[in-house]
């Protein structure tokens, strides 16, 4: 299907995301990639992980730019050769960037999924949310402080952040629609707004 979701944040933020239903074919034949991003996109070893790389170049030419425009740099960050800011996120059958002209931003789609409350020791402090009774309530918590924590570690761009130690996200209630987070590392201190929508039974988050 053609684009499934676009907000427009403010006048120089916009998100645009992808349900991702075409078959491969469908996908690869209307995106012309460069030379490196097609051999990426041919050592991809799962269908799925190849029809998400191609969605995003489709919501690439939706928000005006080519495969061409996008750019990483040493740590895998994209960037825009425009100079806006840019990030990117796929998960099974969703999409999505975020795009901004003046501020760094991030992005996360994550799929709702049990699995997160057995792992949730690793990037938050769990006793935090020990208090919630009800086990879907508590996924969908989790998923949201996990996509913050993603969100903030792609605006930061460096591997050396650790999301347990280093990425703060401030509680909030599911009628909120957003938080707050930090990153603390190295005697920086730097705060963002974290916003958060779920639809699908995913959970897509970012941060500006």
């Amino acid at each position: 299907m053609p684009l499934y979701k676009s907000l427009t944040i403010d006048t120089k933020t916009k998100i645009l995301i992808w349900k991702i239903e075409e078959s491969f074919n469908e996908l690869n034949t209307k995106v012309l990639l460069t030379d490196k991003n097609q051999t990426r996109l041919d050592e991809m070893k799962s269908e799925l992980h190849q029809r998400g790389f191609l969605s995003v170049r489709h919501l690439l030419k939706e928000a005006g730019y080519s495969d061409r425009d996008l750019v990483y740099d040493e740590f895998g960050k994209p960037h825009l050769k425009d100079g806006k800011y840019i990030s990117i996120t796929h998960s099974f059958t969703f999409s999505g960037i975020i795009i901004s002209d003046d501020a760094p931003v991030g992005i996360d789609i994550e799929k709702q999924r049990d699995k997160i409350s057995k792992i949730a020791h690793k990037f938050t402090p769990f006793e935090e949310y020990k208090t919630i009774a009800n086990h879907d309530a508590l996924v969908r918590k989790l998923t949201i402080v996990w996509g913050a924590k993603e969100s903030l570690y792609k605006i930061y761009g460096k591997k050396k952040i650790l999301f347990l130690h280093h990425i703060y996200i401030e509680d909030f209630k599911f009628s909120d629609k957003k938080t707050i987070g930090e990153i603390r590392y190295q005697g920086e201190n730097l705060k963002y707004t974290i916003h958060f929508l779920e639809f699908e039974g995913f959970t897509c988050v970012y941060a500006f």
